[in-house]
């Protein structure tokens, strides 16, 4: 029998494990543990991402996939937030406040332009620029109208066509940085459709027409810089579509389709000839923020139609499957409890103590529970009866501590995966303290009473514990992470705070807040890697879904919680892979839900034959 190498001149690599590293798509290789020949295979698909800080439909959009732009918008008509590709981050206002304006350019150099407010209505002449920071004014444009996902091209040479401003409209406006001009006459009247290329090259696709009334025609037109020809249609009509890529590699999804008033979360590409359906977006809507991109990376954001106007989307074409960054539910903890003290990872965590209220006889707990990733067991108890405990957060689950407590308390406590043992006192009995550190280099960190508790800052060299330098605030109600040369706190109080402090080993220093103020919340990682989920904004409020990621300098959106919860255990080294027990939401409970980040595997593919 003739072989492979025979018949084809070359041999085909032999590996006993596939390949986890990016490979070329297309690539054959045969696995001899499984004796068969594999590939890797390209695919196309929507990935769920963070969410908009505020729910918002009519939003501009500009930037790419990882460096987005969202630009005012219904009920939030001069807010902007700034997407990194992980999550959204406040910027600064817009300064005239409008919705489903046309917006172009990239996140530090965005152009947007026309819109309308209401109540009572007003179409927007006006033209920004923003820098990454800050919006200034430009020249206006010459018709004011608005035309939500229009907007082609750069801050320096943008495009604008179409839209309606009382009347549907058709002519086309070009921005050269200076001044805006009239360019060449859209071949229909229409509005809420979308564009993508360049100033150039732009693609304009679908929209609404009033003639024939209602009518939703999945139109398609091409511009060169001077004229509009008509192109191919689109296979689903539909206006107030987000489109990104180029005049000959563009993406239109989603949409609104009259007269059925239905939205639509279809999906279809063009390549210059022809529009091609792929993957449909996760949640069918309409008006959303869109960006330019590619079509292999685009991202869609917020609209109308969809169970929430925060939503983020992700569409990628690659040869790796994407599994975006979410929470999951895991088995419940034995025991329902709150203010629980926690330390260890995702997969291997402690739950010490805790409050176990209603009843109120005897509802401070010395129990504890280890968790193995699937499920919890319980472990011998401390020797105190106790709730609102610190612990050494970055330890590992088989030697880790816990300190103060509630009532007030300097007890301290070793872990050594079989027994608790009792140590030397802190300096100040307090409850409600962050902590941070290991087990034999922890860190104490504010709490309950007040002054000096609420500013002092403990640490512990495995022998004693030494006062350091206050806090530059009072905290408390703050689960603390990181290292005792690398600690940071965030939020806290009574009410809620959203301050950020970082330490040095020596000094803190206030860094960016977090973008919703909450105390009794849950943390784990590190100063630079951090995650905040869950807690409360003021009394009586029940327990918060949302969840921020922390790099160092800023906070931005992460995929929140199933279930909203306060005064939980949490645990984690990494924020990518963090631990969330317990708590409250309003009254204790024993869920516990993990929270995973997103994770980037080759589609490999068994090749078969008949």
């Amino acid at each position: 029998m003739s072989t492979y190498r025979e018949l084809h001149g070359r041999s085909i690599q032999a590996v006993t494990t596939d390949p986890t590293e990016s490979v070329a798509e297309g690539q054959i290789w045969y696995n001899t543990s499984s004796n068969t020949f594999k590939s890797v295979v390209s695919t196309s698909a929507w990935a769920s991402a963070s969410p908009l800080i505020t729910s918002r439909t009519g939003i501009g959009g500009a930037g790419t996939q990882t460096a987005a732009l969202a630009a005012g918008g219904d009920s939030f008509p001069t807010k902007t937030e700034e997407y990194n590709g992980s999550g959204w981050s406040s910027g600064n206002l817009m300064g005239t406040a409008r919705a489903a304006m046309g917006a172009c350019g990239t996140q530090t150099s965005a152009l947007a332009f026309g819109g309308y407010i209401s109540p009572p209505t007003s179409y927007k002449t006006e033209t920004e620029l923003y820098n990454g920071t800050s919006w200034a004014e430009q020249p206006d444009i010459s018709t004011a109208r608005y035309n939500q996902g229009n907007g082609v091209g750069t801050s320096t040479a943008a495009l604008y066509f179409a839209g309606y401003n009382g009347s549907n409209l058709n002519n086309t406006e070009e921005y050269d940085g200076s001044s805006w001009t009239n360019g060449g006459v859209y071949p229909t009247i229409a509005r809420d459709l979308g564009g993508s290329g360049s100033q150039t090259a732009a693609l304009g696709m679908g929209g609404y027409m009033p003639s024939p009334a209602s009518a939703t025609p999945g139109l398609s037109c091409t511009y060169d810089g001077s004229s509009w020809t008509n192109g191919p249609t689109m296979n689903t009509g539909r206006s107030h579509l987000g489109c990104g890529g180029t005049q000959t590699a563009g993406i239109g999804a989603g949409g609104y389709r009259t007269p059925t008033t239905a939205v639509t979360n279809v999906t279809e590409t063009f390549d210059g000839t022809s529009f091609t359906e792929t993957a449909d977006l996760a949640s069918a809507r309409r008006t959303y923020g869109s960006r330019d991109g590619t079509t292999s990376a685009f991202v869609v954001f917020g609209g109308s139609g969809a169970p929430s106007g925060t939503l983020t989307e992700e569409f990628t074409t690659s040869a790796n499957v994407i599994t975006a960054g979410a929470w999951a539910a895991s088995n419940n903890m034995n025991t329902a409890r709150q203010r629980i003290a926690g330390f260890g990872s995702q997969t291997s965590a402690i739950a010490a103590n805790g409050d176990t209220y209603p009843p109120a006889s005897g509802r401070y707990t010395a129990g504890c529970e280890e968790y193995d990733g699937a499920s919890w067991t319980a472990i011998a108890s401390n020797n105190s009866s106790t709730s609102s405990s610190s612990s050494s957060r970055l330890s590992p689950s088989s030697a880790g501590s816990v300190f103060g407590g509630e009532p007030v308390s300097a007890r301290h406590e070793y872990w050594n995966g079989s027994a608790w043992s009792e140590q030397t006192d802190a300096n100040t009995p307090s409850n409600s303290s962050g902590g941070a550190g290991t087990q034999t280099a922890s860190l104490k960190i504010g709490g309950v009473p007040g002054a000096p508790s609420n500013t002092g800052t403990e640490e512990w060299d495995g022998s004693s514990w030494t006062n350091q330098n206050n806090i530059p605030y009072g905290v408390m109600n703050t689960p603390g992470t990181g290292t005792q040369t690398a600690g940071l706190i965030f939020g806290g109080n009574n009410p809620a705070i959203s301050t950020t402090a970082e330490y040095d080993g020596t000094n803190w220093t206030t860094s960016g807040n977090m973008i919703l103020g909450r105390e009794q919340l849950g943390g784990s990682g590190t100063q630079t890697d951090a995650l905040a989920f869950g807690g409360r904004v003021a009394p009586p409020t029940t327990g918060k879904t949302e969840t921020e990621g922390y790099d160092g300098t800023s906070w931005s959106t992460r995929p929140s919680l199933g279930t909203g919860v306060r005064q939980q255990g949490s645990a984690g080294v990494v924020s990518s892979a963090s631990l969330s027990f317990g708590g409250a939401a309003p009254g204790k409970v024993a869920t516990t839900e993990e929270f995973t980040g997103e994770t980037t595997a080759l589609n490999v593919k068994t090749l078969t034959q008949s």
